[in-house]
């Protein structure tokens, strides 16, 4: 399942560092997280789908949707 967090970023149109702003999630820990290097925790994920206003099932490419 590959993660979807860096696409749906550039989709909505914000900067690595905004999205930091918007989580209080390091912005070396989601390009960790972009890059599939670390993978990310529930809460990470939860924060991010509200930052980008997205469902958590947004940030994975599965076809299981």
């Amino acid at each position: 399942m590959k993660i979807l967090i860096s696409h749906v970023r550039q989709k909505k149109g914000l900067s690595g560092a905004e999205l930091s702003r918007r989580t209080n999630i390091p912005k070396s820990t989601l390009n960790e997280l972009e890059n599939e290097i670390r993978s990310p925790r529930l809460d990470q994920l939860e924060q991010i789908a509200i930052a980008l206003h997205c469902g958590v099932n947004d940030l994975f490419d599965t076809e299981y949707r």
